[in-house]
């Protein structure tokens, strides 16, 4: 494509460009971190939200518990690497004709440190956002725990829609969105403190990034595998919402010894119990 001596042209082909190939255009680090840096910003808004709007301790919007407890962060994170590896695997060996191995040393370890640095923060905020504010809101203002569960979950969800993975799989994968944002809330809701949703989608993300890309994913990285096959989606691309995530649940009830799930679940809020942003900020 040769618009150099026709700006016009070049700027017509350029807005005709999806956001897949829009990545493609600068390095693919590079572009991940550029990407990924608005969230630090984004984490610094939320951290004076908290001290100067809210006046509260952030570890009081995260967690009921005396003290931040990164065991439960760890021990979600590693249960869904140890998943997403094995899968990921498993996948490959049964299908090898769908994945391009595409592992190059030093763009790797620039990806490694990129993702490891920031991808956190990303999902952090995302949590904040969402099983912080968002549920203590709604929960708040319903005076209930399951409208701010599904309100989150769907918000969550909903916000996904505009990934380039939607366009090229379809309609169907939003299942997998509104599910990861339900499981995800019900974790938050029940163990009372997001510390075991901050280390499952910190370890959703940052090691489906280091592991597998696409042309058609959102994150575009230097990953040991490339999925080069057909990325359309059926129901079977979805079930693991309704058999894998019922048993992460279990695997974390059974860690924790959940009880009460429907108080926690569907019953009032308990405020000397339940995150909460100040009463005086919410309009009567």
């Amino acid at each position: 494509m040769d618009n150099d001596g026709n700006p016009e042209e070049l700027g017509d082909a350029m807005g005709s460009l999806d956001q897949a190939t829009l990545m493609g255009v600068l390095d693919k680090n590079l572009t991940l971190f550029l990407m990924l840096l608005s969230f630090v910003f984004a984490l610094g808004g939320v951290f004076l939200a908290v001290k100067y709007l809210h006046q509260q301790k952030m570890k009081d919007i995260i967690t009921t518990r005396k003290k931040f407890d990164w065991g439960r962060v760890w021990f979600a994170f590693i249960m869904i690497t140890i998943y997403t590896i094995g899968t990921t695997l498993l996948s490959y060996f049964m299908a090898p004709e769908e994945f391009e191995v595409t592992f190059n040393l030093i763009p790797f370890l620039i990806l490694c440190v990129v993702a490891i640095l920031f991808v956190p923060i990303q999902t952090s905020v995302e949590e904040f956002v969402f099983r912080g504010y968002l549920m203590q809101g709604f929960g708040i203002l319903a005076k209930n725990r399951w409208f701010p569960l599904v309100m989150t979950s769907f918000i969550f969800g909903g916000l996904h829609y505009f990934n380039p993975e939607i366009g090229a799989m379809g309609d169907i994968v939003m299942v997998f969105y509104f599910g990861t944002g339900l499981l995800l809330g019900i974790m938050t809701l029940m163990d009372e403190g997001m510390e075991l949703a901050l280390g499952f989608h910190a370890a959703n993300n940052l090691i489906s990034a280091l592991l597998v890309t696409a042309d058609w994913t959102a994150f575009q990285t230097y990953s040991i595998f490339k999925d080069i096959s057909d990325p359309t989606a059926g129901i079977v691309d979805v079930l693991p919402v309704f058999i894998i995530y019922p048993i992460f649940l279990g695997i974390l009830a059974y860690k924790y010894k959940w009880t009460g799930w429907k108080e926690k679940l569907f019953g009032p809020v308990d405020k000397p119990k339940e995150l909460q942003l100040d009463d005086n900020l919410v309009p009567d």
